[in-house]
């Protein structure tokens, strides 16, 4: 998974100043959250179409058990 370093926002910085997230997932339509320098939290823009908000639900539920789990699927790729 690719992460872009500019989506990247501590957990401090988005409690104070949620407003920055909420404009850098316009410009990119994702924001990643990190808590003690883990990804932990996905903020994505919201799409209407049904279809594709399935998919984006989908998306991130892979993308946090992969973050929570990356260990063990490293492991089990050798």
């Amino acid at each position: 998974m690719k992460i872009d370093t500019k989506n990247l926002v501590s957990i401090t910085d988005a409690n104070q100043n949620f407003s920055n997230v909420a404009k850098k997932v316009e410009q990119s339509g994702e924001v990643i959250i990190l808590k003690n320098n883990v990804p932990k939290y996905v903020v994505s823009k919201f799409n209407e179409d049904e279809q594709t908000t399935e998919m984006q639900v989908l998306s991130i539920i892979a993308k946090l058990i992969l973050t929570e789990h990356i260990n063990a699927f490293k492991e089990l790729a050798k």
